[in-house]
């Protein structure tokens, strides 16, 4: 059957399919407008199994803010050259707007919102992946409630940002500071009182391992030192065979170290003194809560060497952070 131009762009104006893609599915669908359509979703999840197992590091992250409600979202794709595009920032933008309208309990939830447009979200993903022919997903949505809220999107790619709670209004550029503030600094939680169990314990335990190597380490180089051997020129195998060759070990001096290290290694790591050990563990814990909690991390919009939590009381004593999500797609 013929199918007419106007037909065509009606289907396109529909679907925001290409205009060759719109006339094929009419083609197929023999005129039928609601086939029609049908055919381009399902050519959009074929093309989105198709391409399942891409990665998508590049999309834009937007952010909501209404009343006492914020939302963060970002949409993925393959490559800068569609995340660029006006078409998908258009959908990442309206995908935003469906989230902080509906404000849905998860990500699956998000999906089945319906856009302006009438279509779930999840549909026009699918979609958007057909026409581009590029894997498209929703990389992450994160959500908050609180009497006040700032957010922050990197302007100059687009591609992290975040939004904070805090438990009363505080200034603007305060709060929009703090904003930049868990975008570029990557804070784990706001304090070292809600940090996740798990973070915690991993941390704890690379902080003893570190701990007890280092004291192996330092008794084996105060051994080698003793027996008049430079533990720099016998920190690895490879380096005691050429200083060997080099002259700078004689090959009785790089046997002697080959035996120190294995010795004076298995004596120590036998007498390490436990509380010693935990002790300087908890010390890196402290170091880590420092350099990974909001509230401890030192507030780069300040001269000084205050702390975000310092700059937020010098400001207002009562105020506080109370949550924030935050999402990046640059993050390695």
């Amino acid at each position: 059957m013929e199918i007419k131009a106007a037909d065509v762009a009606k289907l396109r104006k529909m679907t925001g399919a290409g205009m060759m893609d719109c006339k094929k599915a009419l083609v197929e669908a023999e005129g039928d407008f609601s086939r029609a359509q049908e055919i381009i979703r399902e050519k959009g999840k074929l093309v989105a199994a198709k391409r399942a197992d891409r990665e998508t590091t590049e999309g834009a992250v937007k952010a909501r803010v209404e009343g006492g409600k914020a939302i963060l979202v970002c949409l993925g794709c393959e490559t800068d050259f569609v995340s660029s595009n006006a078409e998908f920032q258009a959908l990442a933008n309206a995908i935003a707007d469906a989230a902080i309208k509906n404000f849905p309990a998860d990500l699956e939830a998000l999906k089945a919102c319906k856009l302006a447009s009438g279509e779930t979200v999840e549909d026009a993903v699918s979609q958007q992946t057909g026409k581009s022919g590029e894997k498209h997903v929703i990389a992450y949505y994160g959500k908050i409630e609180a009497p006040y809220i700032s957010q922050y999107i990197h302007t100059i790619n687009g591609k992290l940002g975040a939004i904070v709670a805090f438990n009363k209004p505080v200034d603007e550029t305060l709060g929009r500071g703090i904003a930049m503030q868990v975008v570029s600094m990557k804070p784990v939680s706001v304090s070292a009182a809600d940090c996740p169990a798990e973070v915690v314990e991993k941390e704890r335990e690379l902080a003893v391992i570190k701990t007890k190597e280092e004291q192996i380490q330092k008794a084996v180089d105060s051994a080698l030192k003793k027996a008049g051997i430079n533990p720099a020129h016998c920190d690895s195998e490879d380096h005691i065979e050429s200083n060997t060759a080099k002259g700078w070990l004689t090959p009785e001096q790089a046997q002697q170290a080959r035996e120190i290290k294995v010795r004076v290694a298995e004596e120590k790591a036998a007498n390490l003194p436990e509380q010693m050990i935990q002790n300087i563990a908890n010390g890196r814990i402290q170091k880590f809560f420092k350099e990974n909690t909001l509230e401890e991390q030192e507030y780069q919009m300040s001269d000084g060497k205050e702390t975000v939590k310092e700059a937020l009381a010098a400001a207002d004593k009562d105020a506080k952070v109370t949550s924030f999500c935050r999402f990046s797609l640059t993050d390695e």
